[in-house]
C-alpha cells in the first residue's frame, strides 16, 4: 500500500509520498490537491516534520528510498551529514561526496534532492556565503536557515 499526504507547515503545504516500506519524495506545493491516503511511514514523517517545526528535532530518522545515479547518492548522503543549524558550501558537498571539482553537479545534484527539509539541501550555500539556488521557493530557504539558526 502506498500513501500520499499534504501537512501544513511554517513553510507552506508539503506533499509526504511513501510507496507504503519507505518515503519516496517530500516536495513543496501550494496546496493539496489529487487523491491523499496515508499510510504509516507517510504518517511518521509528518510526526517528524511537526517535531522539527517546533525544534524538538535535529535528524530525521524515517526510512528513504533514493533512486539517482551514483554521484546523486553520494551528493544525498553528504546532505544527511550537515549538522542542524550548520551551512556547507558546495564544494564542501562536492569534496565530501568524493568528487572535489564538481561543484556544478553537486549544484544540480542539491537541486534534485526528492526529500524537502529531511535531506537538508537548505543548509548548501555558494562559498561566498550567498544562499546559492534551491528547488523550492528561495524563501523557504532563508526561513529554514533563519528557523535553525534561532533554535540554536
Amino acid at each position: 500500500m502506498s500513501g500520499r499526504i499534504f501537512t501544513h507547515t511554517p513553510v507552506g503545504y508539503l506533499e509526504i509520498i511513501s510507496d507504503g516500506t519507505a518515503l519516496i519524495g517530500i516536495s513543496s506545493c501550494s496546496e493539496p490537491f489529487g487523491d491523499v491516503s496515508g499510510d504509516s511511514v507517510a504518517a511518521e514523517a509528518e510526526r517528524q516534520l511537526a517535531e522539527y517545526f517546533t525544534g524538538k528535532r535535529r535528524r530525521f530518522e524515517l526510512p528513504l528510498r533514493l533512486c539517482g545515479t551514483d554521484f546523486r547518492l553520494r551528493v544525498w548522503n553528504a546532505l544527511a551529514d550537515i549538522p542542524f543549524g550548520s551551512t556547507v558550501s558546495y564544494s564542501g558537498i562536492a569534496a565530501a561526496a568524493g568528487s572535489p571539482k564538481a561543484c556544478r553537479a553537486v549544484g544540480n545534484a542539491v537541486g534534485k534532492n526528492p526529500f524537502l527539509i529531511v535531506l537538508p539541501c537548505h543548509r548548501v550555500i555558494a562559498s561566498d556565503g550567498t544562499l546559492g539556488g534551491f528547488s523550492a521557493d528561495i524563501n523557504i530557504k532563508k526561513y529554514l536557515l533563519e528557523f535553525e539558526k534561532n533554535i540554536l
